[in-house]
């Protein structure tokens, strides 16, 4: 089985090639023999051939015997289905299938993370206290009503200014508060305004 994302990058290689991309050009216009290639673009004809060969490994051209030669088309419609299939948001996303995305989270809970688990310090960037955020956040229990002193404690494990903490949860829609303050609770994940790694 193809690892994702591969067909993907076998058409893209197979058209990264200048000379690749020229005879498709070509090929766009009119069917051409590997000779006539050769000599518009000023090659070898095995060199034609062996771009031929790549392309013809994607699907993009096919050959017809002529004569004494071998006549190259480009296969318009399997081109247009081609592009419609891997350039579609669900491909490109097969693509990055093999890249942890939780790489960048693990980076900065390493940098600001002490060995109990609390914080160095609250990071100023507001990405990395994204980050920080949705770590703390996994203290809290869902279905479970907490009131201001039990959600201060939770988050006194991780830094003493647990009131910037709470306003950030509060603030990012991860915890929901009743309208007099007195009561919290995790929100779903979906309606929170942060976006990562969950």
């Amino acid at each position: 089985m193809e690892a994702p994302g591969a067909e993907l990058l076998s058409f893209f290689k197979a058209l990264s090639d200048a000379n690749r991309l020229k005879i498709v050009g070509l090929l766009a216009q009119r069917p051409y023999a590997v000779e006539e290639l050769a000599t518009l673009l000023d090659l070898r004809p095995s060199t034609v051939s062996h771009h031929l060969t790549r392309l013809a490994e994607i699907g993009l051209v096919s050959a017809r015997a002529e004569s004494y030669y071998n006549v190259y088309q480009l296969e318009t419609a399997a081109l247009e289905a081609m592009a419609q299939r891997l350039l579609s948001r669900e491909m490109l996303g097969e693509a990055a299938q093999a890249v942890d995305l939780d790489a960048y989270d693990q980076e900065v809970l390493r940098n600001y993370l002490l060995p109990d688990g609390s914080l160095k310090q609250i990071p100023s960037q507001r990405k990395k206290v994204e980050v920080i955020l949705r770590y703390i956040i996994k203290s809290f229990e869902p279905d479970v009503t907490y009131t201001e002193q039990e959600v201060n404690a939770i988050l006194a494990r991780f830094h003493k200014d647990v009131a910037s903490l709470r306003r950030e949860l509060f603030d990012m829609k991860m915890l929901g508060r009743d309208p007099r303050g007195t009561t919290y609770w995790l929100t779903p994940p979906e309606s929170w305004r942060i976006r990562g790694p969950q």
